[in-house]
């Protein structure tokens, strides 16, 4: 449907696909679902995993049961199974020789804008470098505030700050049904979702609270974070082997589509974030560029204004000091003042390491 025009897929998957009533890991599943990803990348798609399973691997790796953990307890479990979790990925995609990296995030890394493009930029890199980002929640360090508690939340972030096309939540369902299947045998499959607030009120949520580990009603949510962020979302049945594969093959899950692009998505936070820490007044080089399309290069910078930070809102001014344009600097107000004027070559050498040649992206900036 539209999983073959994706560039960036986002899966999520739950620790029930990981490891069984009987504590036992899936690994027949699991590498099925590593030759999924092993397809997905020859179509020259980027992957990412939103992965659960360390508290329970933790628990399988001590002999614990898994019971109503307090916070200090499964912090300390998780810690266990975090290591646990990342060397059975290695082990399973290794065979493949797929490549892949753990990171771990906390709610603030997401919702925090300066640590959500740090955490973009890392995973661009990792794209670049050939590697699968497996990302977990940082439940070590975590506190009860500050915890996503589902990985659905979770996964739709990442969709979100890294401009994914689609998230697929695989789940032990195959979508999101008119009502509760497991309580009604008539009830229907809802194929696609393409206005969220409109047709989910002639659903009956109530009692399906325990589909999958975060229930349907935290999966609603997840796809409101996506909708807004212009990237689709699909729940499908993760227990299912090669679950990618029964996707595209069959489509038996539910489509969320959203209503906007991606930019259009990225373009309306920015032009609706709060007040620009700064301003940079540009030449008229620049700006005719700017007006094509193009990006804002440090060599069409004349002066800064204000202190900002990398990642912050700023105004971008012309040679009458009218404000032409609005977008995030990828360089903080100390580090544009040292290289304004100069040629992207140069950059390296002035500030003594690698970074962007651009000081605001084309996709970061949206004309005023």
């Amino acid at each position: 449907m539209y999983l073959k025009d994706s560039k960036i897929i986002v899966i999520k998957i739950g620790s029930s696909l990981i490891v069984n009533d009987k504590r036992n890991i899936r690994k027949k599943w699991l590498l099925s679902f590593a030759n999924d990803i092993k397809q997905l990348r020859s179509k020259n798609k980027k992957i990412i995993i939103v992965s659960s399973g360390a508290i329970a691997l933790g628990c399988k790796k001590i002999n614990y049961k898994k019971r109503n953990l307090k916070l200090d307890k499964s912090q300390a479990i998780a810690s266990v199974g975090q290591i646990e979790l990342i060397n059975l990925f290695s082990k399973i995609f290794s065979k493949l020789k797929i490549n892949i990296s753990q990171i771990l995030l906390t709610l603030d890394d997401t919702e925090e804008r300066r640590r959500s493009i740090n955490a973009k930029r890392t995973f661009e890199n990792l794209f670049q470098l050939g590697y699968i980002p497996i990302v977990n929640e940082n439940d070590t360090i975590a506190t009860s505030e500050i915890k996503y508690g589902d990985n659905d939340r979770l996964a739709s972030r990442v969709a979100q700050i890294t401009n994914a096309d689609t998230l697929i939540l695989l789940s032990d369902v195959d979508g999101l049904f008119d009502k509760n299947p497991k309580i009604h045998k008539n009830a229907k499959l809802i194929k696609k979702i393409s206005d969220l607030n409109k047709d989910i009120k002639n659903i009956k949520l109530k009692g399906m609270t325990e589909f999958g580990s975060g229930g349907m009603n935290t999966k609603i949510e997840a796809a409101k974070i996506c909708n807004l962020a212009g990237c689709n979302m699909i729940i499908a049945n993760g227990l299912l082997l090669n679950p990618i594969d029964q996707i595209e093959k069959k489509n038996n899950c539910t489509w969320f589509i959203s209503k906007i692009s991606k930019l259009q998505a990225r373009k309306k936070w920015i032009i609706s974030s709060i007040s620009p820490k700064g301003e940079v007044i540009i030449d008229d080089g620049a700006k005719k560029a700017l007006t094509n399309g193009k990006s804002l290069l440090a060599a069409g910078i004349k002066k800064v204004f204000g202190k900002f930070n990398k990642g912050d809102h700023i105004r971008i001014l012309d040679n009458k000091r009218k404000i032409f344009a609005r977008g995030l600097s990828s360089f903080s107000s100390i580090e544009i003042n040292k290289i304004m004027g100069c040629h992207s070559n140069e950059i390296e050498k002035i500030l003594g390491y690698i970074s962007k040649s651009e000081v605001v992206h084309k996709d970061d900036m949206v004309e005023v």
